[in-house]
């Protein structure tokens, strides 16, 4: 027998033995045609390979490499604000960048730099896997693919630019030494504060050049590069700031496993404080502050990432509406600058900042901020800063986490007129840290509505109130209304935290408010209306364009909800409120004052059914950016929400209202909110009162709402004062009782009246006065 015959003879034996198993067997391919498939495939993958790497040049540097302008819009489209993206590159050579400096950087972008051949396989597989499996997109580029990506190609994130960025960073790799790659890299990057290239980094954030960059600041740049406007820890939100240190920290960690770094040399690194960020040209007045909104919101949004906006070329225009951005500006100055005399009080009337933004509540839309008076002197928006606590202006929201609620833990309904006991430093129940916070001026205001306590912004009364509510619910009513849930001061195992310790920003605190004017539909604000790309080389109009959100609303709380509390709200701006010199606007309105401990801020957050305006006081030292006491500004022994805040508001609403039409709320409040501007109690004050809000109660009977409970003792001992450090209301030890026992028929509601002493005095009894004093979060002397 023949080779070719017993061939064919096992060939045959084979079909017979296939045909005889199962049709699902015989449906299965044999080992041999899936080796010869994977083999095929491999070849095919391995040829196609070959020709790609081939075929695939090393272009020319693209036109990117270069920054270009950004130019910004008002919301007319035509008016220009600015014009940003001058080139800010020195390129250096290798040798004149520290060696820790060089070290620092392949430890944090590329820790295979000096091994891979351009890519690094493994760092791709696993970036992916992570992807896959929800722990966040990842990457995986060496330092090679990312200078590829710079200098050569867009940041545009298709698969086929990704595959050039492989074949090209193989033949980079081929034709270049590590250290001209590196160098590449380090000089195509940007780290932030408009500066691309390490020799303008070293300058813009440590005023050095690059060759006396030490280990610990080259680390930081290092750092950077991975979020450059996020981690600049002078700029950046009390989040970033620690991501950006650990992202330090691990850069110098990564050093030492690298051999780079000795151990003991690592742990005598301290974090190097960078410079402050330095004017930039081009930018006065209000123009940075207004560049800032929006970059910041394009980048935070994820619309682009914060180095292909500062590459230039784009045409941005924001929702900035130019007349009512003039007007915010005449407003600080007419209401506050003006009544300023930093010569005769050098103490006191220097440093006052003002943090500013108005919202549209209908759509988000931000059409004015104000950041500071002139971005070229001061390069600090403070429309965005999230490090002054809002006090009082909170209170709202506690009252809106009462009315979801419906019930206190023991049953009793929460409503508009449910009544609380209004002693001063009465001793919170039932919160998780003591806490007996004082009214201001240490007045005592008996048993009150909470409509009542909001108009007199009553610190005891909304602390218990915000407690029988749930703080966790208040926090969660909070962050659903706009509050970032990452911000200081919003801790809800701390009691103290119903009175405003939270540190949003002027921006996010108008988002709150604007959703309360919305009837609860909460957006976060907006500030680009059209983010277009000016065409390059042959081509014209507009291309790589972001796709913009569309500014979906969310249901932040239910209508009646929203609306209660805006009606109550509305009492504050009345000749009884703290907000009465909102009344100036003469049209209708609603709002909430703050002041913070130790009067290191004031606000007033109000709006129109039309317009939502925030605005926030504070003074900070300009060299260590501590917060200092407001205590003494403009002659005045204090500074309130009341005051400079509401009429900034007031003078600013005025002209960006002038001419449009009149409008009333339009409110759907629940049943058991009733009361209104009209229920007030009427006679003379009492330390022991409570008010009648418009029922007459018998003796021994229970208020409309509440269920009748003993008051608090006076064995507890006094809580300690907070101190003037700008912290949280010092906690005092708690006491039983949230809520005061039935008003007899001869009590009558007593009434804060504002006193020109200069010293805290004990619970004044005075009788009401004719126009309503300022208030806020409650612990200091009382303004004239």
């Amino acid at each position: 027998m023949t080779v070719s015959t017993r061939r064919q003879a096992k060939r045959a034996l084979r079909r017979q033995a296939r045909r005889a198993l199962p049709l699902w067997r015989r449906l299965l391919p044999t080992w041999r045609v899936v080796l010869g498939a994977v083999v095929t495939l491999l070849m095919t993958a391995a040829a196609a390979f070959a020709v790609l790497y081939v075929i695939v040049p090393v272009p020319d540097p693209n036109a990117h490499a270069v920054a270009q302008n950004n130019i910004y819009l008002y919301s007319d489209a035509t008016t220009e604000i600015a014009r940003t993206g001058a080139v800010n590159r020195t390129d250096v050579a290798i040798d004149k960048i520290p060696l820790d400096t060089q070290h620092a950087v392949v430890s944090a972008e590329d820790r295979t730099f000096y091994q891979n051949r351009g890519i690094d396989l493994k760092g791709m597989l696993r970036a992916g896997w992570n992807t896959l499996t929800g722990k966040g997109t990842q990457g995986g580029s060496t330092i090679t693919q990312q200078y590829v990506k710079n200098y050569y190609l867009t940041q545009d994130q298709t698969i086929a630019r990704k595959g050039r960025e492989l074949f090209i960073a193989l033949k980079v790799d081929q034709q270049r030494d590590k250290n001209e790659i590196l160098a590449g890299y380090l000089n195509s990057s940007y780290f932030g504060r408009g500066a691309y290239g390490i020799q303008s980094a070293a300058h813009a954030y440590y005023g050095v050049d690059v060759s006396e960059l030490t280990l610990a600041q080259g680390a930081y740049l290092a750092a950077l590069l991975q979020a450059p406007s996020s981690y600049d820890v002078k700029t950046a939100k009390p989040a970033n700031r620690d991501k950006a240190i650990a992202r330090w920290n691990y850069t110098l960690d990564g050093m030492v496993q690298l051999g780079f770094l000795d151990a003991a040399d690592r742990a005598a690194e301290t974090f190097p404080e960078p410079v402050d960020p330095q004017p930039t040209t081009g930018l006065s007045g209000q123009a940075g502050y207004l560049v800032g909104v929006a970059d910041d919101y394009l980048t935070s949004a994820g619309i682009i990432d914060a180095a292909t906006l500062k590459a230039g070329g784009w045409r941005i225009t924001t929702t900035f509406d130019k007349p009512k951005q003039d007007a915010f500006t005449k407003a600080v100055q007419q209401e506050l600058t003006d009544e300023l005399d930093p010569k005769a009080r050098p103490t006191t009337d220097t440093d006052v900042r003002v943090a500013g933004a108005s919202v549209e509540p209908a759509t988000g839309r931000v059409v004015a901020v104000y950041g500071g008076p002139d971005y070229a002197k001061q390069p600090y928006n403070d429309a965005l800063r999230q490090d002054n606590q809002i006090g009082s202006t909170f209170k709202p929201i506690d009252l809106a986490a009462g009315l979801v609620a419906q019930h206190t833990p023991d049953g009793r309904p929460i409503t508009t007129e449910t009544r609380y006991d209004g002693t001063s430093e009465r001793h919170v129940t039932g919160g998780p840290t003591p806490y007996a916070p004082p009214n201001e001026d240490d007045i005592d205001y008996g048993n009150i509505t909470l409509r009542y306590a909001m108009v007199k912004s009553v610190n005891s009364v909304y602390a218990q109130e915000g407690v029988d509510a749930g703080l966790a619910r208040v926090r969660d009513t909070a962050v659903k209304l706009g509050i970032p849930d990452n911000v200081p001061g919003m801790d809800p195992a701390n009691t103290s935290m119903t009175l405003g310790t939270a540190t949003p920003s002027a921006l996010d605190l108008a988002g709150v408010y604007a959703a309360l004017a919305n009837h609860g539909r909460a957006r976060t604000p907006w500030s680009v209306l059209k983010l277009e790309r000016l065409g390059t080389g042959s081509g014209s109009g507009s291309v790589d364009v972001p796709k913009m959100p569309d500014h979906a609303a969310t249901d932040a709380l239910d209508r009646q909800i929203a609306d209660t509390v805006t009606d109550v709200l509305r009492d504050v701006v009345s000749t009884r409120g703290t907000g009465a010199a909102a009344l100036d606007l003469g049209r209708p309105a609603a709002g909430k004052t703050g002041t913070t401990d130790s009067n290191l801020s004031a606000w007033f957050a109000g709006f129109t059914p039309q317009l939502t305006t925030t605005v926030g006081l504070f003074r900070e030292n300009p060299k260590t950016h501590a917060k200092e006491p407001l205590a003494g500004t403009a002659g005045l022994t204090r500074i309130n929400g009341g005051t400079f805040p509401t009429k900034i508001w007031t003078a600013y609403m005025t002209d960006a209202l002038d001419g449009t039409e009149v409008k009333h709320f339009d409110l759907q409040t629940g049943r058991g909110n009733g009361g209104g501007q009209n229920n007030w109690p009427t006679g003379s004050a009492s330390t022991s009162a409570a008010p009648s809000a418009g029922v007459t109660p018998t003796p021994g009977a229970t208020p409309p709402g509440t269920a009748p409970s003993p008051a608090p003792t006076a064995t507890a001992p006094a809580p300690a004062r907070p101190t003037a450090t700008g912290g949280e209301p010092t906690p005092g030890p708690a006491a039983p009782s949230p809520q005061a026992p039935a008003p007899t028929p001869t009590q009558e509601q007593p009434s804060a009246t504002p006193r020109p002493s200069q010293t805290h005095q004990p619970k004044p009894t005075p009788p009401v006065s004719a126009s309503a004093p300022p208030t806020g979060a409650a612990t200091q002397p009382a303004a004239p």
